[in-house]
């Protein structure tokens, strides 16, 4: 398939540049098929059926970026894509000319690390001195937002632009579909006897790095870790076992459980993915998916389609832009329904 199949078009007022006023007030877009319904997010817990699963991504997005200097004194950025160790970390790194090994940087006037190799797009930096890179990085790490939300990061994002249930710290960016609910939206949901459970997949910058190849199957996904309990996958099989439906919170768990179920079955444990899923892909685990609304031209919006259906996403975003809903991490809400095939 080419890339400009996935392409649309988004007036720039669409896209969200701050979370709505309240957290769980967005709107959300039930798509079955031709069938559109205009609802607004609590609405997700009467779509819902007694027996039904959500299964949500439980990563905590970590203050990544730090801004310093090098020893020559020019100005550098990293963005920290993976923690490796307590003194390690691979990073993103923008100067005006890259760090070459050897070199020291010096972060927030007070933490110094060393360049120790390009291992492809990314350095390996050494933190130095006796403070680990997490206690670093909440001490003089930014939050990361999104490249298309045009404003520094403030005090209110630090809690918004995080779900309510994250635990695991690992991604530089959050999972977005899961921004919408509340504590008391989920105690709602639990009440009416749906289940709930937690895969943990670490959202990396690359989530936001455009397909640079008309043919897409020719693009090179990027790799992500992830980590599926056994009671999950317990819980999974339960809901199947009953006539239930999995119902994956955002992309990112999408990626996670279709990644650990390769082989048909879906198993435990931790792993790296680059799955990348295209139209005429066959889902294994997931029977719905909420979502949020993706970038044009994205392997997000490639995913989506595959699980919907293309003409069916077409619609739905057309609709969605004609109705002026808000677009992206802090936008509105998607109800897909799994597109059903002869």
């Amino acid at each position: 398939m080419l890339l400009s199949e996935f392409d649309y078009d988004l007036p720039e007022r669409l896209i969200a540049q701050f979370p709505p006023e309240q957290r769980g007030n967005s709107r959300l877009l039930h798509v079955e098929g031709d069938r559109l319904s205009d609802l607004r997010f609590p609405d997700l817990i009467g779509l819902l059926a007694p027996g039904d699963l959500l299964v949500m991504n439980d990563t905590r997005v970590i203050k990544a970026r730090l801004y310093g200097r090098k020893a020559s004194g020019g100005a550098i950025e990293a963005l920290v894509e993976r923690v490796l160790d307590d003194h390690h970390a691979l990073a993103h790194v923008r100067a005006s000319k890259s760090p070459k090994p050897g070199t020291r940087l010096l972060f927030a006037d007070r933490w110094e690390a060393e360049m120790v190799e390009r291992q492809g797009e990314l350095f390996l930096l050494r933190f130095l001195g006796d403070r680990d890179v997490y206690a670093i990085l909440d001490d003089a790490g930014k939050l990361p937002l999104p490249p298309y939300i045009e404003r520094a990061a403030g005090g209110d994002d630090e809690s918004r632009y995080q779900t309510v249930y994250a635990r695991e710290r690992g991604a530089v960016a959050a999972p977005t579909a899961g921004l919408h609910f509340t504590d008391e939206i989920l105690a709602a949901i639990r009440a009416r006897g749906i289940g709930t459970a937690t895969v943990t997949l670490h959202v990396g910058a690359g989530t936001f790095q455009p397909v640079r190849v008309d043919n897409i199957d020719e693009h090179k996904m990027h790799s992500e870790r992830f980590e599926i309990p056994v009671e999950t996958v317990d819980a999974i099989a339960a809901c199947h076992a009953a006539g239930g439906r999995v119902v994956a919170v955002g992309t990112t768990s999408m990626r996670a459980l279709e990644a650990a179920a390769q082989d048909g079955a879906l198993r435990a444990g931790r792993g790296e993915t680059d799955i990348f899923i295209t139209p005429g892909y066959r889902f294994r685990v997931v029977d719905r998916l909420l979502t949020n609304f993706h970038l044009p031209k994205s392997t997000l919006l490639m995913l989506v389609s595959a699980f919907a259906g293309t003409d069916t996403l077409r619609a739905a975003y057309r609709h969605a832009v004609e109705q002026e809903y808000r677009f992206f991490s802090y936008g509105d809400a998607m109800l897909l329904e799994k597109e059903t095939r002869a």
